[in-house]
C-alpha cells in the first residue's frame, strides 16, 4: 500500500461515525430522497407484475399487459421527476398558484362530456385511450400554492382576513369542492390533510383548526350518510356486514391474504388471493398481496421505506431556511404518508375501505406520475440546500479521479 493510499484509508470514515459524516453532507438529503423514491417505484413494479398477472391474462391473454402499462407510466414519471428536480425553487414559487388553477380547471372538465365515472367516482377525463385523474395534480397544487401564498402573508398569519380570503376560500374551496362533487371521498380526505399540514407548518393558530375541523368532519359524515355504498363500507368495517360474497368480500380476502402469508410469505408470485378472489389486487389492495407473498419482511420493508421517506422530508424541512420550501414540503410529505396510511389501514382492517392507491406502489398512471413529480419538486428543494448543487456538479470530476486511481492501481498490479 502506498503512503497516499494509506492516508486516504486512515481518513476514510468508518462505522457509525462514517454514516453520521455522510448524512451531514449537503447532498445527503438529495440522495436519500432519490434512493427511497427509486426503491419504492422498483418494488412497486415488481409487485404490480406479480399481482396483476392473472387479471392481465384474463383481459388480454398476456400476463404482462398491466405491468407494461405501469412500466410506461414509471418511465414518464421518471422524466417528470427529472424535469421537476431541475426547476429552481424560485421557479416553483412562481408556478405554484398557476399550477393549482390549471389543476382545478382540469378537474372541472370531469363534469363535461370529456369526464367519466369509475367505481362510482366521477373523477376522470377520458381522451381517447388515455385517462387522466386531475385530482392528483390538485394535491401537488395545494401544497405548492399554500406555501407560496402563506409565504407572502407570513407577517399576517394570525389575521383571519389575510389567510382565509386569499387561500382558504378561492383555492381550497374550489380544489377540494370540485373533487367532492365527483364523490371521491378518499381524495377529499387526503386534500384536507394537505391543507391542514400546510397551515400547521406555517404557524396558523391552533384554534382555527378546531373552527375549520368541525364543519369539515360534519361534511364528511354527511357525505358518508348520503351514500348507501359508503354506508355499506362502514358496516363492513364495524363488523355489521360479514358476507364474504357481498360487500365484505374485498376486506375479508385482503385479511385472508395477509394471514396466508404469515411470517415468511408464500413466495414472490405465489399469491392465491389474486386468482379472482381479491379484487383490485394490483391496485388498492396490493399491500395484501405483498403480505401474502413476502410475509412480514415484505410489509415491514414497505413501512420502513415510507418511514425513511418521511424522515428525509422532515430533514429537508428542518434544514431549510426558506419558508415556502418548509411549508410546501410538509404538504407533499403529508399527502404521501397520509395516503399510504389510509391505504394500508383499509387493507389491515384498521380503517374502512375508502379507495386510495398506495403511493408509488399501486398500479395507476396518474397517481404514479404525479407522485414522482412531487418528489421531483422535493429533489429541487434539496438541490437548493447550501452546497448541494455545487457538490452534485463536482461529483463527475470526483468520479473521474476515483476511476483514475483505480486504473493506476490495476496497471501497477499488472506490472508487478
Amino acid at each position: 500500500m502506498t503512503t497516499a493510499t494509506a492516508r486516504e484509508s486512515a481518513a476514510a470514515p468508518t462505522g457509525l461515525r462514517g454514516w453520521a459524516r455522510r448524512l451531514d453532507t449537503p447532498v445527503a438529503t438529495y440522495y436519500l430522497l432519490f434512493s427511497l423514491t427509486a426503491a419504492l417505484v422498483v418494488f412497486g413494479l415488481i409487485m404490480v407484475l406479480s399481482a396483476s398477472a392473472i387479471v392481465s391474462i384474463d383481459r388480454t391473454s398476456s400476463a404482462y399487459s398491466i405491468f407494461a402499462n405501469q412500466a410506461v407510466y414509471a418511465s414518464i414519471g421518471a422524466v417528470v421527476l427529472f424535469v421537476a428536480s431541475r426547476v429552481p425553487v424560485l421557479g416553483w414559487k412562481r408556478l405554484a398558484v398557476p399550477a393549482l388553477v390549471l389543476a382545478i380547471g382540469l378537474q372541472l372538465l370531469v363534469f363535461t362530456p370529456l369526464g367519466g365515472s369509475f367505481q362510482g367516482n366521477r373523477n376522470w377525463i377520458f381522451l381517447g385511450p388515455v385517462s387522466i385523474q386531475p385530482s392528483e395534480a390538485i394535491k401537488a397544487g395545494l401544497a405548492l400554492a399554500g406555501g407560496a401564498v402563506l409565504a407572502t402573508k407570513r407577517r399576517h398569519l394570525r389575521s383571519l382576513g389575510h389567510v382565509v380570503v386569499p387561500y382558504l376560500v378561492p383555492l381550497v374551496a374550489l380544489g377540494v369542492g370540485s373533487v367532492a362533487l365527483g364523490n371521491d371521498l378518499g381524495t377529499v380526505l387526503v386534500l384536507g390533510a394537505i391543507v391542514a399540514a400546510v397551515l400547521f407548518t406555517a404557524g396558523i393558530p391552533v384554534r382555527w383548526f378546531a373552527i375549520a375541523g368541525v364543519p369539515f368532519v360534519g361534511a364528511v359524515l354527511a357525505y358518508v350518510l348520503s351514500s348507501s355504498n359508503r354506508l355499506g363500507r362502514f358496516d363492513v368495517w364495524l363488523g355489521h356486514d360479514t358476507d364474504p360474497y357481498g360487500a365484505a368480500r374485498q376486506s375479508i380476502h385482503g385479511r385472508y391474504a395477509l394471514a396466508d402469508g404469515g411470517v415468511l410469505g408464500l413466495g414472490l408470485g405465489q399469491s392465491r388471493e389474486k386468482w379472482g378472489l381479491l379484487s383490485e389486487a394490483h391496485n388498492d389492495f396490493i399491500f395484501a398481496v405483498i403480505g401474502e407473498e413476502l410475509g412480514l419482511p415484505g410489509t415491514l420493508g414497505i413501512l420502513l421505506l415510507f418511514a425513511g421517506l418521511a424522515l428525509t422530508c422532515y430533514r429537508l424541512v428542518s434544514r431549510s431556511d426558506d419558508f415556502f420550501v418548509r411549508v410546501a414540503t410538509a404538504g407533499i410529505l403529508t399527502w404521501i404518508i397520509i395516503q399510504a396510511l389510509i391505504n394500508i389501514g383499509a387493507v389491515i382492517g384498521l380503517l374502512p375501505v375508502i379507495g386510495v392507491p398506495l403511493p408509488l406502489v399501486s398500479s395507476g398512471g396518474s397517481s404514479l406520475i404525479m407522485t414522482m413529480g412531487a418528489l421531483g419538486i422535493l429533489l429541487s428543494f434539496a438541490r437548493g440546500e447550501p452546497g448541494c448543487a455545487e457538490a452534485l456538479a463536482a461529483r463527475p470530476s470526483s468520479l473521474r479521479r476515483s476511476l483514475a486511481v483505480v486504473s493506476g492501481a490495476v496497471r501497477r498490479g499488472s506490472g508487478s
